[in-house]
């Protein structure tokens, strides 16, 4: 079971990590990655412990290079918005 469901715009994006990031309780951040993003994963993983949880997005935003999701995302400074 997901220890929590977080919308997309919740998260950070992370240039180091190359993903979209949300604090994990542990310490570390979950993370998940525009590719996965792409693909329809929905799980973004804590790399230091057992947790995960689901991400709330429209698959469609971050179909193919360039789009309105990533021109979105970069122009709020990194963080995703709606």
């Amino acid at each position: 079971m997901s220890y929590d469901d977080v919308e997309i715009e919740d998260m950070e994006w992370n240039d180091e990590l190359n993903a979209f990031t949300y604090p994990c309780p542990c310490g570390d951040l979950f993370q998940i990655t525009k590719a996965e993003l792409q693909l329809g994963e929905e799980i973004a993983r804590c790399p230091s412990c057992s947790l995960y949880i689901t991400v709330i997005y429209n698959q469609e935003d971050f179909m193919g290079k360039g789009s309105d999701s990533s021109k979105k995302i970069e122009q709020a400074g990194g963080r995703a918005i709606a």
